[in-house]
């Protein structure tokens, strides 16, 4: 496995989205006076969901396109992958803090997100099977 050296930087770009993700939840709490969970308010509940779905989705597609990045692919794709994943993240936030009805930013999020996920999982799957048949 080759040293990582891309993947940090997606890490550490999207781990401070999600500390001003984390930060905003708090803040519409005190404004609010929720003390726990998310009441009736609609735009806690966004901003719980924006939070959650960021926790749910980035760490697992920071970890494939990690292995991606190990596996030898080239630099331009690890970068593609990182890049597309942290836009895909940013539409989302920001379509999903906006409105929870359909919104072009969160569709496009999702989806490119989901692209980022399947094509890294496809490519370290064809990558380790690879090596069991040399």
């Amino acid at each position: 496995m080759l040293p990582l050296t891309i993947t940090p930087l997606y890490a550490a770009l999207l781990g401070l989205i999600y500390f001003i993700l984390s930060f905003r939840i708090p803040r519409l709490r005190m404004k609010h006076q929720v003390g726990l969970g998310e009441s009736t308010i609609p735009a806690l509940q966004r901003a719980v969901r924006v939070h959650g779905n960021f926790a749910e989705y980035v760490p697992f597609c920071l970890l494939l396109i990690a292995f991606v990045e190990g596996g030898g692919y080239s630099a331009w794709f690890v970068h593609l992958l990182g890049l597309t994943l942290l836009v895909a993240r940013l539409l989302h936030a920001h379509g999903l803090s906006r409105s929870s009805e359909y919104s072009p930013g969160r569709f496009m999020g999702t989806l490119l997100t989901l692209s980022v996920l399947s094509i890294s999982s496809l490519l370290v799957l064809i990558h380790t099977l690879g090596g069991y048949l040399k």
